[in-house]
């Protein structure tokens, strides 16, 4: 037992380290340098700018002077739950869950377990020529996912299943042409980049290597489909929800008026549920009760955070890639890597196992309800379906202002829609509910202080 007030306070400070430690995954923010980014992440932003490529460097210097606050980054060294902790040592609680991407949490138990198992056993096989087991135990995962018999082409990012979705459309129809919309992003390779409608910066600079055929409509609006489809239009790609566009919520009647309009041309519907997929709506897909994809594309949550993302067809759609005469006329050499199905059908399993489909709709709920309260008029709009949720702001600077302040407390958010204006919030579907609580009490102290 400690008798002198100087080994008292030795115990009270290792209690409070063990506790942290403890906590960690579940902890709220704790920042222990005088500013964010501290100085070893400052250290390691100079490397940055001699090593990384130039426009990303520049994109953060546009940022800062568009909003009048620094945009420099933290650098992640660890992470866990809902928490990452920087190279300098403060806690963070992630709001994003990785660009959406940490569904079931950072380094889940059951994922890193997968990971690390299937590392020590097998971490390359042959591609489609001699698959391996965590390959087809993944295909049959996902089969259990839709509810139509499928086919799967596996890819490595969101954009490969968006480039394998086109290419079925093509094969399947034998049209070139595609119907994408306004505000919806689908990557930026050169397959996906062709019908990204979220900035028309991205695609200018390469516009004459893109596909010519693709046109773009409204998102949103059933009442501007007329006349859009004609006898080029080979597919529609639409996502249910727009992500990275501002996390729009269209009324169900889009979605239905998009999926008939395009059957009663003969083109394909293809889904992109890369943002949305695997509970983040509070749905297992965003489009479920709406319309039936003919092709549906997932990525980001399903890999638990690992690399991998998949196109899944019907049946029918699929046999177009059937042709015996035909060569293997997509594949990739790390697409269906071992490692990375393994920690896709270990990530699956904990989504059905900790029910987080249906605590995503149940939480996202009253965080929504919460923080339209808490917030009331101070600004302009709380939406939200499960745990994809959206505050918008005035305007697109004092969003990055607040971003900035909210990094210095140590929330990490981002902005997303036309002008940055609003807050993508998308935390873990695990996060617990008083931190998501705290957040609302905390923005709305952040926005008295940067109006």
């Amino acid at each position: 037992m400690p008798t002198s007030r100087f080994e008292v306070r030795i115990a009270s400070s290792a209690l409070h380290l063990y506790t942290r430690l403890q906590m960690f995954g579940h902890q709220r923010p704790d920042v222990i340098t005088e500013r964010v980014p501290g100085p070893a992440s400052e250290r390691w932003t100079e490397s940055l700018a001699r090593t990384e490529c130039p426009s990303l460097t520049m994109r953060r210097a546009r940022r800062e002077e568009r909003a009048g606050a620094p945009n420099d980054p933290i650098v992640w060294a660890e992470a866990l739950g809902a928490n990452v902790r920087d190279a300098d040592g403060n806690v963070f609680v992630d709001l994003i869950g990785a660009f959406s991407v940490c569904a079931v949490g950072h380094s889940h138990p059951k994922v890193v377990e997968a990971v690390q198992r299937q590392a020590a056993r097998l971490p390359h096989a042959l591609g489609d020529v001699h698959p391996s087991v965590a390959k087809l135990e993944l295909l049959e995962a996902l089969a259990s996912w839709v509810p139509f018999e499928s086919r799967i082409i596996l890819g490595l990012n969101g954009a490969d299943a968006v480039a394998a979705a086109l290419k079925t459309a093509a094969l399947a129809t034998g049209r070139s042409g595609v119907l994408a919309f306004e505000g919806g992003y689908h990557g930026l390779m050169y397959g996906a980049l062709s019908v990204c409608g979220s900035h028309p910066a991205f695609r200018a600079p390469f516009q004459r290597q893109l596909n010519p055929d693709v046109r773009f409509a409204p998102y949103g609006q059933a009442e501007l489909l007329d006349g859009v489809f004609d006898e080029t239009i080979g597919a529609v790609i639409v996502e249910p929800a727009l992500g990275r566009g501002g996390l729009v919520f269209p009324p169900d009647d889009f979605l239905v008026a998009v999926a008939a309009r395009a059957r009663a041309a003969g083109a394909l519907v293809i889904v992109d549920e890369i943002f949305t997929g695997f509970g983040r709506t509070g749905k297992r897909f965003a489009y479920e009760g709406l319309i039936e994809p003919d092709v549906l594309c997932v990525g980001k949550a399903l890999g638990g955070g690992l690399p991998i993302s998949a196109c899944i067809g019907t049946a029918e759609v699929m046999r177009a890639w059937g042709n015996p005469d035909r060569e293997a006329i997509h594949t990739a050499t790390f697409a269906g890597s071992p490692i990375s199905c393994a920690a896709a059908s270990a990530s699956l399993g904990v989504i059905e196992e900790e029910g987080l489909v249906e605590r995503s709709r149940v939480v996202g709920e009253r965080w929504v309800g919460r923080l339209r309260e808490v917030l009331g008029d101070s600004v302009v709009e709380v939406r939200g379906r499960g745990l994809m949720v959206a505050v918008e702001l005035d305007d697109g600077p004092r969003c990055g202002r607040v971003m900035h302040a909210l990094l210095q407390r140590g929330w990490l958010v981002l902005g997303a829609g036309p002008g940055g204006r609003t807050l993508q919030l998308t935390p873990p579907l695990m996060i617990d509910e008083g931190l998501l609580d705290m957040f609302a009490r905390v923005l709305l102290d952040v926005l008295a202080g940067t109006a």
